[in-house]
């Protein structure tokens, strides 16, 4: 007996993804620091200064020390893996991390390397980020599944972030 296809036995609910707005953040960056050409990547990291995020639900500003570990890859591609603090405009506290992927032409990858902006449909940035909070008010968000589409600016990324419904 043949199993039935997959698609039949899937309910309706799950065959397309739902998106509700969260926030736009943008992290200003010191120059990474180029570790180079370690076992397996070109590793760099850039140290997170500041930034400010933005949304129907929260908004505040994101505290300097985090970091951003970048690993340039021998296909091209950069992985992206974040760590840092935001702080809500009432002072409530939230861990963000995201990993993420920014791929695309090289020379289009090159001008970003630059420092220049380019239009972001000529690349592909995205990330899935992930929330930790003690705060009853944002507890929502440790209850969630994010994705994030990013952009890269002369003084850091930016990102309009969707919370998956």
């Amino acid at each position: 007996m043949t199993a039935p296809a997959l698609a039949s036995i899937l309910p309706g609910e799950m065959t397309e993804l739902r998106l509700r707005p969260l926030f736009l953040f943008e992290l200003a960056v010191k120059p990474a620091y180029v570790i180079g050409n370690t076992p397996g990547v070109d590793r760099r990291v850039g140290e997170i200064t500041g930034g400010r995020f933005e949304g129907e639900r929260l908004r505040g500003k994101i505290l300097s020390g985090g970091s951003d570990w970048q690993a340039v890859r021998a296909d091209g591609a950069w992985m992206l893996d974040v760590r840092c603090v935001m702080e809500t405009d009432d002072g409530a506290l939230i861990g963000m991390t995201y990993r993420g992927i920014r791929h695309g032409p090289k020379e289009v990858l090159d001008r970003i390397a630059k420092g220049e902006v380019v239009n972001p449909s000529l690349y592909y940035m995205r990330a899935t980020p992930y929330f930790e909070t003690a705060s009853e008010k944002y507890n929502f968000l440790n209850l969630m599944a994010a994705v994030a589409y990013g952009h890269r600016l002369a003084t850091g990324p930016i990102y309009s972030v969707f919370e998956i419904l």
